[in-house]
């Protein structure tokens, strides 16, 4: 599976304010870059924190894009892919709508009335690892399903959890021009953070967007 992590951050690196809630980094340039990238995929993934604060949809915005992955014999909208590993996603979640199938990674850990009720919901469950999501195997599960292209949006710990499990193929970042602060905001990639044998990078493209840059990479 080749899987693709584009995020938005403000100059200092965060990607949301401490109460991490939704922040507008970017404009509509960069929105609508964002929206091609999720139509070339098959699938688009978030961590179950990002579900539970913004409550994303995560469908395509322009129809034309929906029609031509129609006329290519693809379903209108990527799956949606959610790493929650106890279960966490609310039922009315807005992801959990009929625009496209939502996978649900969880562990053996979930509570079983919490998964009971996400499949009523229509999510397609997907069990993998014990107490939290073993990634490479959820993702050998995913692409036996015909996902070959994943797009991450986040967050932070879903982010260093796939750098951390080799599992990034592509980087795309879109840096703001504004200052967020605060030890407590989440940044690009949180998690525990790496001590030694860094994930290094090559940058590939600096394109300007709105009042900010792309920087675009390929992971060594």
């Amino acid at each position: 599976m080749h899987v693709v992590v584009n995020a938005a951050t403000s100059v200092d690196g965060k990607l949301a304010s401490r109460r991490r809630t939704q922040l507008k980094i970017s404009g509509p340039e960069d929105f609508d870059r964002v929206d091609r990238v999720r139509a070339a995929a098959d699938g688009v993934m978030v961590g179950v924190g990002t579900v539970l604060a913004d409550d994303p949809r995560l469908a395509l915005d322009v129809e034309d894009r929906r029609v031509e992955r129609l006329k290519n014999g693809r379903p209108g909208n990527p799956a949606r892919v959610v790493a929650d590993s106890t279960a966490r996603t609310p039922p009315d979640a807005r992801i959990l709508d009929d625009a496209a199938t939502t996978y649900l990674l969880v562990s053996e850990a979930a509570p079983e009335e919490r998964v009971e009720a996400l499949r009523e919901r229509g999510g397609v469950v997907v069990v993998a690892g014990d107490d939290r999501v073993d990634l490479p195997g959820a993702f050998e599960r995913l692409e036996s399903r015909g996902l070959d292209r994943l797009m991450v949006e986040g967050g932070g710990e879903l982010i260093f959890s796939l750098f951390e499990a080799d599992l990034v193929d592509e980087l795309s970042v879109y840096v703001g021009s504004m200052v967020v602060g605060g030890r407590d905001a989440p940044t690009l990639a949180d998690g525990e953070g790496f001590v030694e044998a860094f994930p290094r990078l090559t940058l590939e493209a600096v394109d300007r967007l709105d009042d900010g840059v792309v920087l675009s990479y390929t992971v060594e």
